[in-house]
């Protein structure tokens, strides 16, 4: 049997994640296999792929701040807000690109349609000032070539078949958005950036917006996801690289790098296994320290299109309590095996890990007394409640 765990993919361009998955079933021998955080085909970088046991993880895990690397081309706005699509306006100035009426940027009014300004004359002082203006909490319209669903069908679904949705902004946080290099081409401009931010934040929105600040149009060329919550590129593995040595983070070992701690009792593993409630005692002194994450949106697996063929299993905690608890992660991964000898030099370094500024109640890894990992389990009036079993 296939065992259980996350393998961390360093998704190459042109493949779907759902693309991802299929190669990963091959590769595993296992169809039960589940991804979290959807990149696009054009992008490359860190995808967060569950096998059996650990799509139960997905949709607990810690993965509600990503970091990538982008290159914005200034000067034309497409249909898609990316290089796959139709440009739809250029330095001359041909009308502006869709899904920016109405959007608030901090401090300014919605944002103007694109005026025909010559991106390559755009001065450094503007370019800094307006980067400057998303950064911090700010209302986005998502891009209608989007996962995020209306009526039920994805955005995306409904832009190709000539309906688009109206899409509102939601809030999200740039924590970080910073330039660095400028090149021109012709009257055009490309710029890269790197970005650190929510989930759920769309970065050809920003490419879009800034575009539109500037009056010159923008799009997205380029996006590398390097860091999705604790998961680093330099622990991501090509599917190439995979086939020859298929590396994965065993279940117990995510388990332990991503949650608080408690060891079970031969009787109350028996007792969780089978949904049984027990006291909120017996963490870890020293796994008890929570990290507080980004405010999660309560549709952020939606918005992340997580996908699985065991749907249930990856339920989000809203769906056992009465009110949403976060997930929490841990300074240090679990280390990442080979399917044979552990692969060093694969695990995150503790000083890489994302600060949080307080400690909340978060899902704990419960274990049995041989190491097992025998569910989660999360506070509520006094008693630990299950959120995922693992076990038989």
């Amino acid at each position: 049997m296939t065992e259980s765990g996350l393998v961390i993919v360093d998704k190459s361009a042109g493949l779907t994640s759902h693309d991802v998955v299929a190669r990963i079933r091959r590769i595993a021998g296992t169809r039960r296999v589940g991804h979290a955080g959807t990149l696009d085909p054009m992008a490359t970088g860190v995808l967060v792929v569950g096998i059996e046991k650990a799509t139960r993880l997905l949709g607990h895990l810690m993965l509600t701040e990503k970091e990538y690397s982008a290159t914005i081309r200034l000067g034309q706005s497409t249909t898609t807000d990316d290089a796959d699509g139709e440009i739809l306006s250029s330095p001359d100035g041909l009308g502006s690109s869709s899904g920016t009426s109405g959007l608030d940027v901090p401090g300014r009014s919605p944002l103007p349609p694109t005026t025909g300004v010559i991106a390559a004359e755009v001065s450094g002082l503007a370019l800094q000032s307006a980067l400057a203006a998303f950064t911090g909490t700010i209302q986005q319209v998502p891009p209608g070539i989007s996962a995020i669903k209306v009526n039920g069908k994805r955005a995306y679904h409904l832009t190709r078949s000539g309906a688009a949705p109206e899409l509102a902004a939601r809030p999200v946080t740039v924590r970080r958005l910073e330039l660095l290099a400028v090149r021109t081409a012709g009257d055009l401009l490309d710029i890269d950036v790197e970005v650190t931010c929510s989930s759920g934040t769309y970065i050809r929105a920003i490419a879009r917006d800034l575009g539109a600040v500037l009056g010159t149009g923008g799009h997205l060329t380029a996006l590398r996801r390097t860091r999705v919550g604790p998961y680093l590129i330099g622990t991501a593995r090509t599917l190439h690289e995979l086939a020859t040595s298929f590396e994965f983070i065993p279940l117990a070992d995510a388990a332990a790098g991503a949650f608080a701690r408690r060891d079970l009792t031969a009787d109350e593993a028996r007792l969780v296994s089978h949904g049984a409630r027990l006291p909120a005692v017996g963490l870890h002194a020293a796994e008890s320290a929570r990290l507080e994450p980004d405010v999660l949106a309560t549709d952020d697996l939606a918005t992340d299109d997580l996908a699985t063929d065991d749907m249930e299993t990856v339920a989000h905690c809203a769906a056992v309590l009465d009110d949403p608890v976060h997930p929490v992660q841990a300074a240090v991964l679990g280390p990442v095996v080979a399917a044979g000898p552990v692969a060093p030099g694969a695990v995150a370094a503790a000083d890489s890990a994302v600060p949080g500024p307080a400690a909340v109640p978060g899902p704990v890894a419960a274990f049995g007394p041989d190491g097992t990992l025998i569910a989660l389990l999360v506070e509520k009036d006094g008693e630990m409640r299950s959120l995922a079993v693992f076990v038989p």
